[in-house]
C-alpha cells in the first residue's frame, strides 16, 4: 500500500538517523525501513499519553521530531513487543510504538524499530536482552545508565548497548521521546528487569 507522505517522510528521517549511526546493523535498519513495503494499515489505537508526546515533540527542533510530531496522528502508540515482560510500574509510564520487526507493521526478520515514550520524573530500572540496541533522543531528556556510565543525554545523542548491557532511564520535567533498534537476536523472551538499588530504595 502507498504510504501517507507524511508518513514517509518520518520514515526517511529516521532512516537518516541510522545510517549516521556508523555501524552496519543502523545502515541495514535504514534500509530495510525505507525500501519495504508495510504489510498492513497503520490504524493508531488512543493513547494515553497522546498530549504528552505531542508536547514533548513540539519543544524538540531535531528533524526526525519534527517528522514524528508531523505524523503522530499515523502513529501507533500502543504496539510494544515486549508488553509481555513488563512490570506493572513500567508499563505505567511509557509509549512504544514499533513499526519495523517480524511482527510488522513493516515486516522485517532482522531488525526491530520504533519510538518510545516515558513520562516526566519517571524511573525505568535496570533490564537487559540478547539484542543489541541503539536509542537516539529525539526529544526532552534523561539521566541514562548503559552498563557503568550514566549522564545527562539530550535530544540528538546515541547511546548504544551491546547485547545483555544493563541500562536504565530516569526523566525530568520533559520525559523523552527516543528511537530505538534492535539488531542480532531480536527474541523477545529474553528481556527482563535486573536488581535495582534505585528501585529497591524507592520501595
Amino acid at each position: 500500500m502507498a504510504y501517507q507522505p507524511r508518513f514517509t517522510a518520518l520514515l526517511d528521517e529516521l532512516a537518516a538517523v541510522y545510517r549516521a549511526e556508523g555501524r552496519s546493523e543502523g545502515a541495514a535498519a535504514a534500509d530495510a525501513l525505507t525500501q519495504t513495503a508495510i504489510d498492513m494499515p497503520v490504524t493508531p489505537s488512543a493513547c494515553a499519553f497522546d498530549l504528552g508526546i505531542r508536547t514533548c515533540l513540539a519543544g524538540s527542533d531535531h528533524p526526525a521530531a519534527r517528522a514524528a510530531l508531523a505524523a503522530h496522528d499515523l502513529i501507533d502508540w500502543s504496539v510494544n513487543p515486549v508488553e509481555d515482560r513488563m512490570t506493572v510500574t513500567a508499563a505505567a509510564i511509557i509509549a512504544v510504538a514499533t513499526l519495523m520487526g517480524p511482527e510488522g507493521p513493516i515486516p522485517c526478520p532482522d531488525h526491530r524499530l520504533g519510538l518510545v515514550y516515558m513520562a516526566p520524573n519517571s524511573y525505568y530500572g535496570l533490564h537487559n536482552h540478547d539484542a543489541d540496541e541503539t536509542y537516539v533522543i529525539l526529544a526532552g531528556s534523561a539521566i541514562w545508565t548503559a552498563g557503568d556510565d550514566t549522564r545527562h543525554r539530550p535530544a540528538g545523542d546515541m547511546i548504544h548497548h551491546p547485547s545483555l548491557m544493563p541500562h536504565a532511564f530516569r526523566t525530568g520535567p520533559e520525559g523523552f521521546v527516543a528511537l530505538w533498534r534492535w539488531s542480532g537476536d531480536i527474541n523477545t523472551h529474553s528481556y527482563r528487569f535486573l536488581p535495582d538499588p534505585q528501585v529497591e530504595a524507592q520501595a
